[in-house]
């Protein structure tokens, strides 16, 4: 990912630095689970233990040199146990003994997958703090709804708030279960079948490490884990991408309800000094396409040919650190935007007036439904004073009781207009919303 886009702490799991010390951490768990089961010879294999500690904890081992042996073997992970072997010695003999490369190249992306994961749970957990929050300080601002883009009826504003809350707790379950999902490694040898490490030792070695052994793997750990995690990132993008939609329209001149945070030394046009543009969420809108694309790759990457083959390594080097760093970043600036953005109660009103009583319509029509007024009936008749207002300008509410008064058939159903004819009576059960999601 491009440093633009890039945080230290994320982009720091998915460094080679990181990369080469799980790496050790995982021939370390294989070692010490076959020192414990006398595969290794016990003295041996205690001075083998104590040496890798020593490597991790004094960083002796050289990225640099792994690449340069890298030159002459053309094989990444044969160059890692060559330089590794350099700094054990006697006891290189034992070390990568009887495993493949996947073994520790698959094993190790899950254990930064989950580390990665569980850093994204804080993040969502800490935004749906800020929608709550938000949610309760508007729930009382009526506002009007809009269906296809056009005045539909009265509703609460904090009810926008509310439903980006709601389904950033389902974000939060989905990235759990995408923590649950990558909580598999395999130590099961060139093909699967554990030929020179046992179900028995695969399963301890793993435990070590934190992570479940995968029940039938091939050389590799099936590729739906990893398809099922990007997509899990794509839907968390999108959920961001959704909030952002709405706010880039409820700022567009012409609506003008809500605003971005703007800076007091903030610019918003190169040539136009007036202009206040909503670039956060529009940046925002287009990184989750970018995580969209990803998960696609990742979709293609599951059909690999017989035990495996190479097509999804070079994929998933670019695709899995760039979604979750990508990520990262978008839940950070998605963050910044709803703590900061600005909601203008004096437009929300003046919007919510500009629709008038016509968006009361569907009120009038339950009204005379439930008094017996057939249905179609009823419909033609608030429709046509509707339109007909809308057109003239004038309330819907005087044109419509001068239907009524006109129409002698509609006489015999007794409906309290005024009362119907208030905001009031589309937010009666809000309270009620709120109280569910509050259980979430």
């Amino acid at each position: 990912m491009i440093e633009r886009y890039s945080r230290p702490k994320m982009a720091a799991l998915f460094s080679d630095q990181r990369v080469m010390e799980i790496w050790i951490q995982v021939e370390r768990a294989i070692a010490a689970t076959q020192v414990e089961d006398k595969v290794i010879p016990s003295a041996v294999g205690k001075k083998m233990l104590a040496k890798l500690d020593q490597i991790l904890e004094q960083k002796t081992y050289s990225l640099s040199r792994m690449r340069e042996l890298e030159q002459k073997t053309k094989h990444e992970t044969l160059a890692f146990v060559e330089m590794i072997s350099d700094l054990l010695g006697e006891e290189s003999a034992y070390i990568h003994l009887g495993v493949t490369s996947s073994d520790i190249l698959d094993t190790t992306l899950m254990i930064q997958i989950r580390e990665a994961l569980t850093q994204l749970l804080d993040q969502v957990e800490a935004i749906s703090k800020v929608l709550l929050r938000r949610a309760k300080e508007d729930q009382k601002l009526v506002t009007i709804g809009r269906t296809h883009g056009m005045f539909a009826e009265p509703t609460s504003f904090g009810l926008k708030w509310l439903s980006w809350y709601s389904e950033s707790k389902r974000n939060h379950e989905r990235l759990a279960r995408a923590l649950q999902e990558a909580s598999f490694g395999k130590i099961s040898g060139a093909v699967g079948n554990n030929t020179f490490f046992s179900v028995k030792q695969e399963t301890a070695a793993l435990k070590k490490l934190g992570l479940h052994r995968e029940p039938v793997s091939t050389q590799v750990v099936p590729r739906d884990r990893i398809a099922s995690v990007l997509s899990e990132l794509a839907l968390v993008g999108v959920w961001i991408e959704r909030v952002c939609t709405e706010i880039r329209h409820l700022q567009r001149s012409e609506v003008g309800e809500v605003q971005e945070g703007f800076a007091k030394t903030q610019k918003g046009s190169s040539a136009m000094p007036h202009k206040k543009n909503p670039i956060g969420c529009e940046n925002l809108v287009g990184c989750a396409r970018l995580l969209r694309t990803n998960a696609f790759a990742a979709l293609e990457n599951c059909a690999l040919w017989h035990e495996r083959d190479m097509s999804h390594s070079s994929v998933e080097r670019v695709i899995v650190p760039d979604s979750f760093i990508l990520i990262d970043y978008m839940l950070d600036r998605f963050q910044g935007i709803l703590e900061n953005l600005i909601v203008i109660p004096k437009q929300v009103k003046a919007n919510r007036e500009k629709a008038g009583e016509i968006a009361l319509s569907g009120k009038l029509l339950t009204a005379l439904s439930r008094q017996g007024c057939p249905r179609t009936m009823a419909y033609e008749l608030v429709q046509r004073v509707a339109f007909s207002a809308r057109e003239e300008g004038i309330s819907i509410r005087d044109s419509y009781l001068e239907e009524v008064k006109k129409n002698p058939e509609f006489k015999k159903y007794p409906v309290q207009w005024d009362a119907l004819l208030k905001d009031e009576t589309h937010l009666s059960e809000v309270k009620n919303i709120y109280e569910s999601a509050n259980k979430l």
